[in-house]
């Protein structure tokens, strides 16, 4: 039995890695895209790219509570095609207009696709090991989300063309898709017979505060990933800019080796509050980087590669905690509804992000007050959730 789980476990993280490197493959190259080929101001380039958090939000709590009703895999499956056929209108749009819906598609059958994802994985863990899973799962996921954005960037500086990164995802993208299909799930299909009025059918409303706190951590997320490699060029590093993907993977690797099993001891609530204040350091050091520049950029080329390290340790640590504490909040019936009030949470957070970056950049503070208030936002999470969130999850945790 144990070696059935396992194998389909693998499949599982092989195809979210595949489907996350192809997503997020093409993240950092999107802004230099958009101003190189459409000539889009910061500004625009945040709306552009954030809209499909909004597709993504909009489908999502639709997803949960048609996966809860439906079989999962089937769903999983179209889905999962639906957003690789979906990369094919990158390389053939001609205007920024066309380029904004191809987005909106995608984020639509993204917010499905992982949604779906998630809810399978909780179905095929067992209970005893959901949060080592999970944690190594978010591993699987979480290094796409940073190597993708550095092997397009070293494609990038070594001048290859946009075209090619677009075919590459395509490629990846199928690939996941044949990973997808040899997942097995074994347990009996339970699905959600009650009666739940209203919006809670769509929403965890046990998780709105937790919710409150990913969100806020998530804007900054959205922010850095986005526009480090404009932030990079404006500090004049003198390295690969795609190094600090490399190192963020290596922080969220290391953290991932303890994280999944602290949840699992009943440390879950630690676990968030010490990632948070590790994200914070790291967040407040790169909001710091442009006033060290100005009387010491040797320092600054040294900081810039140990930020990420320290912001993979501190979101390593987020990840897998805040997807165990959303299941915990609900019935085995309503796993999915949970996964998707944990993803949305967070897209709605690095959707802002994309949008706030690029408000920020395009006024006088720029990139360094971006940074600066997204470290406060969550200074402020780490505050609501120790007094607030926190304690909420224990009060009301069904295991």
């Amino acid at each position: 039995m144990e070696r059935l789980w396992t194998a389909s476990f693998l499949s599982a993280c092989a195809g979210n890695f595949l489907l996350f490197f192809a997503f997020y493959l093409l993240i950092p190259i999107f802004p230099l895209y958009l101003i190189d080929t459409f000539d889009a101001s910061k500004s625009l380039v945040g709306v552009v790219l954030s809209s499909y958090t909004l597709a993504a939000l909009l489908i999502r709590p639709f997803s949960g509570f048609l996966l809860d009703l439906f079989r999962r895999k089937p769903q999983y499956l179209v889905a999962f095609l639906l957003f690789v056929l979906t990369f094919i209108g990158y390389p053939l749009v001609t205007t920024v207009n066309l380029f904004l819906l191809i987005r909106v598609l995608h984020g639509a059958s993204f917010g499905f696709v992982t949604t779906a994802g998630n809810s399978l994985v909780v179905d095929i863990l067992p209970a005893s090991r959901r949060g080592e899973g999970l944690g190594y799962f978010g591993v699987a996921n979480n290094m796409a989300m940073v190597v993708g954005p550095m092997t397009s960037l070293l494609m990038h500086e070594r001048g290859v063309d946009y075209q090619y990164i677009f075919y590459l995802s395509i490629v990846t993208g199928l690939v996941g898709f044949i990973f997808a299909m040899l997942i097995k799930v074994n347990k009996p299909f339970e699905p959600n017979k009650e009666r739940i009025r209203g919006f809670d059918r769509f929403f965890l409303f046990k998780g709105f505060k937790a919710g409150v706190t990913l969100l806020l951590t998530g804007i900054p997320y959205g922010m850095f990933t986005t526009y480090l490699a404009i932030y990079g060029k404006e500090l004049g590093i003198d390295a690969s800019l795609g190094l600090f993907f490399s190192l963020l993977a290596v922080g969220l690797i290391t953290s991932r080796l303890f994280s999944g099993k602290m949840v699992d001891r009943g440390r879950l609530n630690k676990a968030i509050e010490y990632g948070l204040l590790v994200s914070f350091t790291g967040l407040f050091l790169l909001a710091s980087l442009q006033r060290i520049n100005v009387y010491n950029h040797q320092l600054v080329n040294i900081l810039f590669f140990v930020i990420p390290v320290i912001l993979g340790l501190g979101y390593g640590l987020l990840f897998p905690a805040y997807n165990t504490l959303f299941v915990n909040l609900a019935p085995n019936n309503r796993r999915a509804t949970a996964s998707s009030t944990y993803m949305t949470s967070w897209d709605l957070g690095v959707g802002s992000g994309l949008i706030l970056g690029g408000r920020f950049a395009d006024s006088q503070g720029g990139l360094p007050l971006a940074f600066l208030v997204g470290t406060m936002m969550v200074l402020f999470s780490y505050v609501y959730f120790v007094k607030s969130a926190g304690p909420h999850f224990l009060r009301n945790k069904l295991r």
